[in-house]
């Protein structure tokens, strides 16, 4: 039962992270090369998905 419930919180907390990632990236990182600013976009895209995926995964191990 608490391995189900950190398995839930890492996945909201690297989907989070994520998301602010993303946003800093775009609207605060005026700065940086555009190279770097789309390799972190990628990561933060990454960060994301494996956030989406891991919670489909969670899910359909109810069923």
């Amino acid at each position: 039962m608490w391995q189900r419930g950190l398995n839930w919180a890492a996945i909201v907390l690297v989907g989070g992270f994520g998301l602010m990632w993303l946003g800093v990236v775009v609207y605060a990182d005026q700065g940086s090369a555009l190279w770097m600013r789309v390799a972190q976009v990628i990561f933060g895209i990454t960060l994301l998905g494996w956030s989406v995926l891991k919670a489909a995964r969670m899910i359909g191990q109810n069923g």
